[in-house]
C-alpha cells in the first residue's frame, strides 16, 4: 500500500485516538488500551513499508505518548466495580449494538421455527423437552394450574439453582463462539427452538394467556441475557472469522476479552431473574396487572442498561470530546 493510502485510510482513526488521550479521565481506560493497540500495529507496519517517513515520525512519538499516559499514569479507580456497570462497560458495548441485533435475529428466526413445528407435529414439543417434563405440565394444566412447575422446591434453593444454571447456559453460549460464530449462533438457535416450541405448546393446550403470564415474569430478563450472551459469543466468533487489521492471535484475544466483559456484565442480571422466578413466579395466583407490571419493568431494564443508556452516554462523551479539541 502506498504511504498516502495508508495515511488516508487511518488518519480518522488516528486523530480520534489523540483526542481521546486529551480527555484525561474523562476517557475508558480500556477503550484508550484498544486503541493503543491498533496505533502500534500501524506503527510496525509503518517500520516496514516506510522507514524514514513523516508517518513514521509521527506515529512513534504518538505511541510513545499513549504509553506514558495509559501504562506509566493510570490508576485505578477506588469504585472500579461500580464504575464498571455505571460507565465502562456501556461506553464500551455501544460498538456491539448491531452483533446484539444478529444474536437476536438469530434467536427470533431459531423461536419462528419452533413454534412452526410445535404447531404442525405434535410429537415435536416432546422431542425438545422430553417426556417427563411435559407429562408434568400436561397434569398441572389439567389441574387448572399450568406454570405450576415453578412452584416445586424451596424458594432459596430454587434461586441459587436456576441464577448457576442461566449463568451457565451464558458463559456455554460464550465459550462455543471459540469454535467461531457458528458454536455461539447453534446455541442460540437450539434455545429459540426451545422456547418457541414451549411457548406454543401451551397455545395449542389453550393456556396461552395464563401460562405466559407467569413465565415471562422471570422469563423478560432470562431469554434477554441468553441473547446478550450469545452476543458476546459472536463478538469472540466474529473476531477468528474477521481479524480486520489485527493479526488473527490479537484479534481474537481482543474478541475473547470484548466477550467475556459482556458476560460478566449479565451476572446481576441473571441473578434477578433467578429471584423472581424462584420467590415470585410461584405465586400464580398473583392479579395480572402486577404481573405485567414487573414483565413491563424487566422489559425496560434491559432495553435501557443495554441499548438506550451505552447510546446516551457515548453521546455525552462524544459531545465532551468536541468541547474539549474545539478549545485546543
Amino acid at each position: 500500500m502506498r504511504e498516502a493510502a495508508f495515511v488516508k485510510q487511518n488518519k480518522e482513526k488516528w486523530i480520534a485516538f489523540e483526542n481521546a488521550m486529551n480527555l484525561g479521565a474523562t476517557s475508558n481506560p480500556d477503550e484508550l488500551a484498544n486503541g493503543y493497540i491498533q496505533l502500534t500495529n500501524d506503527l510496525a507496519y509503518a517500520q516496514t513499508y516506510y522507514a524514514e517517513s513523516k508517518t513514521l515520525l509521527y506515529l512513534n512519538e504518538l505511541a510513545s505518548k499513549a504509553h506514558q499516559k495509559i501504562y506509566k499514569n493510570k490508576k485505578e479507580s477506588k469504585n472500579r466495580i461500580v464504575s464498571f456497570w455505571l460507565t465502562e462497560f456501556p461506553l464500551f458495548f455501544k460498538q456491539y449494538h448491531n452483533t446484539l441485533g444478529i444474536a437476536f435475529l438469530i434467536f427470533i428466526i431459531a423461536s419462528a421455527i419452533g413454534s412452526l413445528s410445535a404447531l404442525n407435529d405434535a410429537t415435536f414439543v416432546r422431542l425438545i423437552l422430553g417426556d417427563a417434563y411435559v407429562n408434568e405440565t400436561l397434569n398441572n394444566i389439567a389441574n387448572g394450574d399450568p406454570a405450576a412447575i415453578y412452584k416445586g422446591g424451596s424458594e432459596i434453593g430454587s434461586f441459587l439453582g436456576i441464577t448457576i444454571n442461566n449463568i451457565r447456559v451464558a458463559f456455554l453460549a460464550f465459550a462455543f463462539g471459540v469454535i467461531t460464530s457458528i458454536g455461539t449462533g447453534y446455541i442460540l438457535f437450539s434455545n429459540g427452538v426451545m422456547l418457541g416450541a414451549f411457548i406454543t405448546f401451551f397455545y395449542t393446550k389453550g393456556v396461552f394467556f395464563e401460562a405466559n403470564k407467569q413465565i415471562w415474569l422471570h422469563g423478560t430478563i432470562e431469554i434477554s441475557v441468553i441473547i446478550i450472551a450469545g452476543c458476546a459469543g459472536l463478538i469472540m466468533g466474529n473476531s477468528i472469522l474477521f481479524p480486520k487489521t489485527y493479526s488473527r492471535r490479537v484479534s481474537f484475544m481482543k474478541g475473547a476479552k470484548d466477550g467475556l466483559k459482556v458476560v460478566v456484565s449479565t451476572i446481576p442480571f441473571f441473578i434477578i431473574a433467578g429471584f423472581i422466578e424462584g420467590f415470585i413466579t410461584r405465586y400464580t395466583g398473583m392479579p395480572n396487572w402486577l404481573a405485567f407490571l414487573i414483565i413491563g419493568a424487566s422489559l425496560f431494564l434491559i432495553i435501557f442498561y443495554y441499548i438506550a443508556y451505552p447510546i446516551i452516554l457515548n453521546n455525552q462523551n462524544e459531545r465532551q470530546l468536541h468541547t474539549v479539541t474545539g478549545k485546543s
